[in-house]
């Protein structure tokens, strides 16, 4: 799902703090701690000892040890709203769901369950005690107080299924469009048998709730919490939400962006439940996911490669496009999910159809897809020369004519988008503050949360109305342009940017050569086009340029870009800056342009006035690490995860630091390779060690006394696991470099998609930069903050 705020997101901060010590000074509390070694003794080398005891400690979140006093006080709204709890002595029983089919088989299709129980829940009501209840859509159910008994078992029946067995439709023979269809008609309460089993799973009391509202450690709060979540989705379901974890997408055409390509950015909202300081909390926030457009699939496949004559489509791209999208197949409106296409076009397409003779004897006779239409469906199909699309099995296909189908709406779109694509979503997802306020009261009041029944039965009350709450140059020599461009004014482009340069006391020489892109190759793929002229510099270098400024046709989203990144840095080693000049080119593109030069090249655009005078950084020896992990985006669960780790450096400077990669195990959360001894030797191949390391040599020799550590990318369920897990990785790595040092340990969880958003109260502006907001709606107990770090959009 893809995440945009129409203006800036807030961090959202959580602060660890540790003493890393061994064990036998852990247990001597009045022992005195001698200060860690600011200088390696001896000879400077650093000791490589690995630590023979675990640490076993448990590590819990700081406590905040106060509020913020410096700095003017401004009037906020948020977009939580308060949440009453009245029924707290009561208890949340979970239980396990199982279903089954007729069959006594586990239901694998997916798509029926809530629909199922929703049945059991209207049937069954006497004995379930009348109790409603939540149910998360796969196998767990929470009720308000025990069912009458531990272990339950319900038969189901539905009427007007569409099963697995049903849309395989082989009775008329393998490629009939409409094989079980006649029965169906025929039959129109068709139906299909369910068993339901529920069984007692635990207990959850509401009270955790209220204790950790008081700042009191629950073990249950999690499970409490995740119930009342689950509360909402079961609200949005029933309203005909597409679900995406807690954020609910309607289906209205008011709600959907164009982005083109047939696909479309859905607007909904984000609902959660938070605890903070002044009380329960609910969170509600715009959100945005991609669906595919829901057109005819002609249409669609059109739009998605971008031709305007059908006969210009690429069947093998549109049939890797639709399979496993669902379609509406007209005349009847039958659902179905694509399967693939046929081997032939419609008017070719042959299947047997299975027909009684007069005496009742079955035969089978082979029909196009076209002529099945034309002589017994009465339709004529005018695109007969495409390929049909495929809804069935294996070797049971089902073939309709294009044309009849329409994709569905409310479908999520998990394929990658084109830079253009996502340049749109974030530039239509952009909103004023006042629109995003009135859209999220309007959702609340569309959610119509007050009437829910299991909101109800736990007492829970939410307000209508936000909360409110006060609150070095670098010297470019060696150089070369090359210019994909047809447009471009080369030596006026060249002049201005040396001028701008020397303005911001950059020395830059005139390029070596610059490099023209042959016209002939602006019909070649990037790729080709790419090689091209990078050969034709090989030719003119012995030694690559240190720098290279690549300038890009028109569209800066253009399909050179990724290509020449690749080549160029991946292959090459070269740094590049890439630019699509506008227009019109003022001062302050090519300022902004020249800034990320200077840092790619070794200079420092900036640096804090403040910078060796900050507390206890600036005291004594202090490291800053940043960690995060990539993921390939949705539909991409098969690419390796890549965490990331950067280390400040040359200390007392906080602004310069260097960078570890490295490629771990798909959708991995946690960084495995932070300390990596490798087996049978005295080495550690971690990326600690190396930044250690880096820290050291620029340093003159100081080790850090200090590490703070930034944490980006994990939820809240997960700091236990960075607590427990990453901590002990770094404090590791640090006891394997030199068993007697110390250094002391801040880990500081940053958040950006915690969807908590701020407005001025009496401006329409976003929030001043700089505001940091630490009562009313942040953790009751745990040190945590909100930081407006930057100046947002509107």
């Amino acid at each position: 799902m893809c995440m945009f705020s129409s203006f800036y997101k807030f961090l959202f901060i959580y602060i660890f703090f540790f003493r890393a010590l061994d064990k036998e000074m852990a247990n001597n509390e009045e022992e005195a701690l001698p200060p860690p070694p600011a200088v390696v003794p001896g000879n400077g080398a650093l000791i490589r000892v690995r630590s023979k005891k675990p640490l076993e400690t448990k590590r819990f979140p700081m406590a905040r040890p106060g509020l913020g006093t410096k700095g003017q006080r401004i009037k906020l709204l948020t977009n939580h709203f308060r949440v009453g709890v009245a029924n707290t002595d009561q208890h949340f029983y979970q239980y396990h769901v199982s279903l089954f089919n007729g069959d006594g088989h586990p239901v694998e299709a997916k798509g029926c369950e809530r629909k199922v129980l929703d049945k059991v829940q209207e049937i069954y009501s006497g004995e379930l005690a009348g109790k409603d209840f939540a149910y998360d859509g796969e196998k767990s159910l929470f009720t308000l107080g025990p069912l009458p008994r531990q272990s339950m078992e319900f038969p189901v029946v539905l009427e007007n299924v569409v099963s697995a067995g049903a849309r395989s439709n082989g009775d008329e023979g393998d490629g009939s469009p409409y094989a079980k269809e006649s029965k169906r008609l025929r039959r129109q309460n068709r139906s299909k048998m369910f068993k339901v089993e529920i069984n007692y799973a635990t207990e959850i009391p509401i009270q955790a709730i209220a204790s950790t509202l008081l700042g009191a450690e629950s073990e249950r709060f999690q499970d409490a919490m995740r119930v009342l979540d689950v509360i909402l989705r079961q609200n949005a379901a029933k309203r005909g939400c597409l679900l995406v974890r807690q954020s609910f997408f309607q289906n209205d055409p008011r709600n959907f962006v164009e982005l083109s390509g047939g696909v479309l950015g859905c607007r909904g909202f984000h609902s959660s439940f938070r605890a903070t300081q002044s009380g329960l909390s609910l969170n509600l926030d715009v959100s945005t996911t991609l669906i595919v457009k829901p057109v005819p699939a002609l249409d669609f496949l059109l739009e998605n490669q971008n031709v305007t004559n059908p006969n210009e489509i690429d069947w093998g791209k549109a049939k890797r496009m639709l399979k496993s999208l669902r379609i509406k197949v007209a005349p009847n409106n039958l659902e179905y999910k694509v399967t693939g296409l046929s081997p032939k076009i419609c008017r070719d397409q042959t299947f047997l159809m299975k027909q009684r003779n007069d005496d009742g004897e079955e035969q089978c006779t082979e029909l196009t897809v076209y002529d099945y239409f034309k002589n017994y469906r009465n339709i004529h199909v005018r695109h007969a020369e495409f390929p049909c699309i495929d809804v069935g099995k294996g070797k049971k296909p089902i073939y309709f004519p294009i044309e009849l189908c329409t994709m569905l709406s409310l479908q999520r779109y998990t394929k990658s988008l084109s830079s253009q694509q996502r340049a749109m979503l974030v530039e239509k997802s952009r909103q004023k503050p006042q629109e995003r306020m009135n859209v999220l009261t309007n959702a609340l009041r569309w959610s119509n949360y007050e009437a829910d029944p299991m909101l109800l039965l736990t007492g829970i009350s939410i307000a209508p109305s936000f909360t409110q709450k006060l609150v070095q140059p670098t010297r470019v020599e060696n150089w070369a342009i090359v210019n994909f461009s047809a447009r471009c004014d080369i030596r006026y482009l060249t002049r201005a940017l040396i001028k701008c340069a020397e303005m911001k006391g950059i020395v830059m020489n005139e390029p070596l050569k610059v490099y023209q892109e042959d016209p002939k190759c602006r019909r070649e793929v990037a790729l080709t086009r790419v090689d091209t002229i990078l050969n034709y510099m090989k030719s003119d270098f012995k030694n690559p340029p240190r720098f290279i400024l690549c300038i890009l046709p028109e569209k800066k989203n253009c399909d050179v870009y990724g290509p020449w990144k690749r080549r160029c840095l991946a292959d090459h080693g070269i740094v590049t800056q890439c630019m699509a000049p506008p227009p019109r080119i003022n001062d302050q593109y090519f300022t902004n342009l020249l800034l990320k030069i200077n840092a790619k090249l070794g200079g420092m655009n900036s640096f804090l006035s403040c910078e060796q005078t900050i507390p206890i950084v600036s005291d004594v020896p202090t490291m800053i690490l940043g960690m995060d992990i990539w993921h390939g985006s949705a539909g991409q669960s098969n690419l390796p995860s890549i965490a990331a780790v950067t280390g400040s450096r040359e200390w007392p400077l906080v602004s310069r630091y260097g960078a570890c990669t490295r490629v771990q195990s798909p959708k991995a959360e946690m960084i495995d390779d932070l300390f990596k001894p490798e087996p049978n030797t005295n080495k550690d191949d971690g990326i600690m060690r190396e930044l250690l390391l880096e820290f050291y040599g620029s340093t003159r020799g100081r080790k850090p006394e200090n590490i703070i550590i930034f944490r980006d990318g994990v939820s809240e369920s997960q700091f236990n696991q960075v607590l427990n897990l990453e901590l002990d990785s770094i404090m590791e790595a640090c006891k394997f470099l030199d068993e007697t040092w110390f250094p002391k340990f801040t880990l500081i969880i940053a958040q950006k998609r915690h969807h908590t958003t701020f407005f001025q109260a009496s401006a329409p502006d976003n929030v001043p930069p700089g505001t940091v907001i630490d009562n009313s709606i942040c953790h009751p107990k745990n040190n945590d903050f909100y930081l407006c770090a930057q100046a947002g959009m509107i």
